[in-house]
């Protein structure tokens, strides 16, 4: 049985952290669908499919990565793509506790989909997509926190606004 794991996440936009979560995935599972899932107590700055975009462009060096969009619970976009993993970056304790009541009501809903959770590279344990919108909003240096494509589309959207 092939393994397949959903990483979910708004990306918005995608970051280091959550590329490196994801690459690291790619060594232990067959196939990894990342999936951009609606929150809706987010206003995004990009749209989903600027986000779809540079997913894909940051990901295109991993043949088994697809990413996708989906508006429903996790758990039914899992069942839709066979998968029987989800995949979860943690950065630190706070994250965990959030991340539990997920993965409990995860459970309840499907008890053959099991979570993994990865604890992100420590350089990149203070990073969120809110942190770095904040910081590119002032202009100021995030070519360490995003990849390039990433970096030069908040340049794009900051510009304009």
């Amino acid at each position: 049985m092939a393994s397949i794991a959903v990483c979910p996440g708004s990306f918005d936009p995608i970051t280091n952290g959550h590329l490196d979560i994801i690459q690291r995935g790619a060594k232990i599972f067959d196939k990894i669908y990342v999936v951009i899932l609606s929150n809706s107590s987010k206003a995004p700055l990009f749209s989903v499919d600027e986000r779809l975009e540079l997913i894909k462009a940051v990901t295109k060096h991993l043949p088994n990565v697809e990413v996708d969009h989906f508006n429903d619970l996790l758990v039914e976009y899992a069942k839709s793509v066979n998968a029987n993993a989800i995949l979860r970056g943690l950065r630190a304790v706070s994250d965990f506790e959030y991340e539990m009541q997920i993965t409990s009501m995860n459970r309840v809903l499907d008890q053959d989909l099991e979570t993994f959770f990865m604890m992100t590279n420590s350089q990149y344990s203070f990073l969120s997509s809110s942190i770095v919108k904040e910081v590119a909003k002032y202009n100021a240096n995030i070519s360490d926190l995003v990849p390039k494509e990433v970096e030069i589309a908040l340049k794009k959207k900051y510009q304009n606004s």
